[in-house]
């Protein structure tokens, strides 16, 4: 769980997961208007490495084969 807290006085208004959210603080009065985030999107098989290679290009031909 995520905790929630103001964005003007940093007190802590609750914990949960939420998709939309608002919630007015006791100690200060904001109104605090939260929304989850877009998870990112993975492609199945998508590697997970940041950074970019530009130019780079890896021969196949120093990949193992299985032996028969």
């Amino acid at each position: 769980m995520e905790e929630i807290r103001c964005g003007a006085c940093s007190r802590k208004l609750g914990e949960g997961v939420y998709i939309r959210l608002s919630i007015k603080c006791p100690r200060c009065g904001v109104m605090n208007s939260l929304r989850a985030e877009s998870p990112t999107s993975e492609r199945h098989g998508a590697s997970n490495v940041t950074g970019t290679h530009h130019g780079t290009h890896h021969s196949l031909d120093r990949r193992q084969t299985s032996s028969r």
